[in-house]
């Protein structure tokens, strides 16, 4: 693959990820509701995830998912209702210690990390999407693993360092308030984002 070209896909990927969505939402619920440390872990499982669903598209999964309804829906409200359930039990666990810096004060970095793999796998546009743009990039006259290969990474690691800057941003600004009826306020809003997100990804449409 030459460079021009993939400067260019990583451009795009940068565009992509740059604008905020459900993934992004759910690091930022997570960094507001549990500070830096578990948002970093989300980080990691999105960019997991994205791998994952990356992957699956270009080994075919994106034809079935444009082709079924059904397989579509099912990954849809699968990580819909995984985010809505994870953002109400953040905002109704209030009793917990009130600090950002310990396992108590919210999620678990595990917790975070497997929750937000499931949302990059379980979010059909992402696999159709990627589908679309690496079309554009890939030369069919070129040996079409090595340039697989390539777009996975690159994607995946752009993605990772857009939602890495998402997730210090949100978790510097919880950090501003340290009153314990801000960050259980905070928490709320976390739990919220969460929710918020869960209801974005039941709303997509084909």
């Amino acid at each position: 693959m030459e460079f021009n070209v993939w400067l260019a896909f990583a451009i795009s990927s940068l565009l992509i990820a740059l604008i905020p969505g459900p993934g992004v939402a759910s690091i930022i619920g997570f960094a507001m509701h549990s500070g830096k440390r578990v948002a970093l872990a989300s980080v990691m499982g999105m960019a997991v995830g994205n791998a994952l669903a990356v992957t699956l598209s270009l080994a075919g999964a994106a034809t079935i998912l444009a082709t079924s309804a059904l397989a579509f829906n099912i990954l849809k409200w699968a990580g819909a209702f995984y985010l809505i359930a994870i953002g109400l039990v953040a905002i109704l666990k209030n009793e917990q210690a009130l600090s950002f810096d310990g396992a108590a004060s919210g999620a678990l970095p595990r917790s975070a990390f497997l929750t937000n793999m499931l949302v990059g796998v379980l979010h059909p546009k992402t696999i159709l999407f990627f589908v679309a743009i690496s079309a554009q990039f890939i030369r069919p006259d070129q040996p079409y693993l090595p340039q697989a290969v390539i777009l996975v990474i690159t994607f995946t690691a752009v993605a990772a360092a857009s939602d890495t800057a998402y997730a210090l941003t949100a978790s510097r600004a919880a950090r501003l308030f340290r009153s314990e009826q801000s960050i259980r306020w905070i928490r709320r809003a976390g739990g919220g984002v969460l929710v918020t997100a869960g209801c974005a990804i039941a709303t997509i449409q084909k």
